[in-house]
């Protein structure tokens, strides 16, 4: 396994990281807890060193239940492994079906509340990569960074990071407390936020890329008669898995494609060696629940393309026409004073 670190922070991770939302929450009823338990183990064993949840990823009746997955399946790794939560949003209406809207709270009293729950269902005494979930409008970045430097002294998080951030935000953040990563969605379909790059260069911050398959897509196993449960998988909604939108994407298909015969890869391994080989400082952290895409991820860190190869593939993106991708769940902005104590 290849093994990277993250901008400027000394934190080493391994070059692909493990994504682990799906086990619980958006990717259909939560998965089996001891196959899980198996999977977390395997992939350890793999050499994945970098896994991701949140303090919200679960159900309506278990709403914390991926971070309590991950404490008890991880803790007798605890040493060998990094582990990156988050704190900063709740659901609107989580008993309700499909995708939900999120709330954001970054008070500081609240981050004191999360990181204390989280510490405790993860069984350990720090985070390694602790993320604001998303940008709260109504506390201002350098109050969050304040807390994330007071929990840093503190020893109760080693790194901070923010995820869906923008540059204003990062710098002003970045000014108080530095950060280690940010985690935003990107892949061959979502690239807006390539526009970071050189910002992230030049604080000497990581990225860390969600969604890095689009939901699965670009890994070219589903088709048009794939169907999802729209009460429990997020899927059933994306606009990238509507009818009409593999018609859309079939050279975006084609690319993957023939770049796989080339390489001797899958289309999934391109897409991620795409942004692994592309800068240093990018992670991305598909997820899964089977052990043989837990190895065929993992195996991205092989596939080598050089800067010739990548310069060339943006390029064809940069021309290509596809369907909308799914752009993540919409924010509900709460007056603090209807927020909950």
């Amino acid at each position: 396994m290849y093994y990277r670190t993250l901008g400027l922070s000394g934190l080493r991770v391994s070059a692909v990281g493990l994504g682990c939302m799906g086990m619980s929450h958006a990717y259909g009823a939560p998965a089996d807890k001891g196959e899980m338990t198996e999977l977390l183990a395997d992939a350890v064993e793999m050499g994945y060193t970098f896994f991701d949840t949140a303090e919200m990823y679960g159900t309506p009746d278990r709403p914390h239940d991926n971070e309590e997955l991950l404490g008890e399946a991880l803790r007798r790794f605890r040493d060998r492994i990094v582990i990156a939560t988050k704190f900063g949003i709740s659901f609107d209406c989580p008993e309700a079906g499909g995708t939900h809207a999120v709330i954001p709270d970054s008070r500081p009293a609240a981050i004191r509340r999360s990181v204390e729950g989280s510490l405790r269902r993860l069984h350990t005494d720090r985070i390694d990569l602790y993320y604001q979930h998303r940008i709260d409008p109504a506390i201002e970045p350098e109050t969050v960074a304040e807390v994330m430097a007071d929990l840093i002294r503190e020893g109760k998080i080693l790194h901070w990071g923010i995820s869906e951030a923008t540059e204003e935000y990062l710098r002003r953040a970045h000014r108080v407390c530095p950060v280690t990563a940010i985690q935003n969605r990107y892949s061959m379909m979502a690239r807006r936020h390539e526009t970071l790059f050189p910002v992230l260069e030049e604080l000497g911050v990581g990225l860390v890329a969600f969604s890095p398959l689009a939901n699965g897509l670009l890994s070219n196993r589903y088709t048009t008669e794939t169907t999802f449960d729209p009460a429990t998988d997020y899927r059933a909604s994306m606009p990238q898995y509507h009818r009409e939108s593999f018609v859309k994407n079939r050279p975006l298909f084609a690319l993957l494609e023939r770049l796989a015969d080339e390489h001797r890869a899958t289309a999934a391994q391109i897409s991620l060696a795409w942004m692994i080989n592309k800068r240093p400082w990018i992670v991305p952290i598909p997820g899964t629940r089977c052990l043989c895409r837990l190895k065929e991820n993992i195996g991205a860190a092989d596939v080598h393309l050089s800067a010739d190869e990548v310069r060339a593939i943006d390029a064809e993106l940069d021309t290509m026409e596809m369907s909308e991708v799914f752009g993540g769940s919409p924010v509900i902005d709460k007056p603090k004073n209807e927020r909950k104590q």
